[in-house]
């Protein structure tokens, strides 16, 4: 499975691994939107940075994103403002900086960037109690938002809102522009480079596969942080959905759609081919489904049945991590002044936040912090509700942890996929066997079989069929067996 945008984006600037010991102001791990983006802005300053990737540029979340950079997100603001009313304002204007800041890129990189109204609505009595409580929100936070009755929709609805002016990009292509300019202004890129550890001391020591980079600073750019001490994996939620790309006689909508009841129904045109329809949707909890290939199948076939496009161009998945407060984390990876600044949490918003936080972090080395940016940081007080979903998450990864362990200890199936055994042992069925336990903490992974990786249902790391690490807080490989 492979994004569509990276279909669209067939030839693109490759960067070689790093070969030697470096020595900058700033390491970055990860070269997605938010490294990429953190990069550009210090690169600019004048601070020599060095970004390092394990894939390539947009490989991970940016790379499966659907695009949309928008402020109304789903039921978001309505979550925010349960758990932490007084940063409402200051999440959405987060968000609209990083959103001024990606358009005014694409316009004087030449990038497209497409003006689209967003729409949030509900085709059940539930949903729409939820839309009336995110319009309440949205009005909160100072959004002009509209209530409508009726859509472009081909199915009936119960109510929707509507945001003007928001945007919708490929990612890939934005994301690949702003790392070339970073380079442009100094930066260095090191592709094929996966970051194993960080040392401290009285400069930071970031340890890969090929060699050391010695840094004042290091980001953690990376969708998870891929360090234990801040204990981020366990105020995260690690959250897998997918989508799907249609050829259409011409625009299949016009808005950017949501839908706030389950299962999710994400709508968009391509850019800039309006005649392509992206829907996504069927998200679930990384590692916990029976099947991600009947969840693509389910996927396919509605779009087919209530769009009447024919078969994919492309399908694929993205992998994202909901925060247990609400608001995402952006600034030091421990509660003091910290070395190591990280930014995570973005709930499937990643388009502008993510560009918000790239400035933000950039902003926080420079002092020159912008006037919202107490409602993204990384350390807060938290919330009686922060609290009770933080534990709720975790009850359910010990859960998760427990089962695992005595499903594979007890599994008669001796045909792969299979996860069998004590200590388990994992059984692709095409010659890799390896071993079947995390080695983040110690889950037991699960067969994604709809793109033929190892998956962990605890914190979402994942891992290539012969054990290589994919993405998560994992950064060792699953053993041989």
């Amino acid at each position: 499975m492979q994004s569509w945008w990276h279909d669209q984006n067939p030839t693109r600037p490759t960067y070689a691994p790093l070969t030697e010991d470096l020595s900058c102001d700033v390491a970055i791990v990860g070269a997605g939107l938010v490294g990429a983006t953190t990069a550009l802005a210090l690169a600019r300053a004048g601070c020599s940075v060095v970004v390092l990737e394990g894939r390539t540029v947009a490989a991970g979340t940016t790379g499966g994103t659907t695009g949309k950079v928008s402020l109304l997100q789903g039921s978001h603001l309505s979550t925010i403002r349960r758990h932490h009313r007084e940063h409402l304002r200051g999440y959405v204007e987060a968000n609209r900086a990083g959103q001024e800041w990606v358009q005014a890129f694409c316009q004087s990189s030449g990038i497209p960037y497409d003006v689209r109204d967003a729409v949030t609505y509900a085709t059940t009595t539930k949903g729409e109690s939820q839309l009336r409580q995110e319009h309440a929100a949205c009005v909160e936070a100072g959004l002009p938002v509209v209530w409508e009755t009726e859509l472009e929709l081909p199915y009936e609805i119960r109510g929707a809102i509507r945001l003007p002016g928001q945007g919708q990009i490929d990612a890939v292509a934005v994301t690949d522009r702003i790392a070339a300019d970073a380079v442009e202004a100094g930066a260095r890129i090191f592709e094929g480079t996966r970051v194993l550890t960080v040392d401290g001391g009285k400069r930071q020591r970031v340890r890969t596969e090929h060699g050391t980079v010695d840094a004042r600073r290091v980001v953690l750019a990376t969708g998870t942080p891929i360090l234990d001490r801040g204990g981020f994996f366990a105020r995260l939620s690690p959250e897998r959905s997918y989508a799907a790309a249609f050829r259409s006689d011409g625009p299949s909508v016009q808005a950017m759609h949501l839908s706030i009841d389950t299962p999710t129904r994400s709508l968009r045109t391509s850019t800039p081919d309006e005649s392509v329809l992206l829907v996504g949707g069927n998200g679930h909890t990384t590692g916990r489904a029976r099947s991600e290939a009947a969840n693509v199948a389910d996927l396919v076939a509605w779009s087919r049945s209530t769009f009447g496009v024919g078969e994919p161009l492309a399908t694929w998945s993205a992998q994202d991590y909901a925060p247990t407060s609400g608001l995402p984390y952006v600034g030091g990876l421990l509660p003091n002044d910290s070395p190591v600044l990280v930014a995570t949490g973005f709930n499937k918003w990643g388009m502008a936040m993510g560009a918000a936080a790239g400035l933000a972090l950039a902003g926080d080395m420079l002092a020159e912090a912008p006037p919202w940016r107490d409602a993204v940081r990384a350390w807060r007080r938290p919330a009686v509700r922060d609290a009770a979903k933080a534990v709720a998450v975790n009850v359910s990864v010990g859960l998760e942890l427990g089962k695992g362990w005595v499903a594979s200890a007890m599994s008669r199936d001796d045909d792969p996929p299979s996860v069998r055994g004590v200590p388990p042992c994992a059984d692709s069925g095409d010659g890799d066997r390896v071993s079947g336990v995390c080695t983040h903490l110690g889950g037991i992974v699960e067969w994604n079989d709809a793109e033929g990786t190892w998956d962990c249902p605890l914190h979402g790391s994942r891992f290539a069929e012969d054990g290589s690490v994919l993405e998560g807080p994992a950064t060792r490989p699953l053993r041989r067996r």
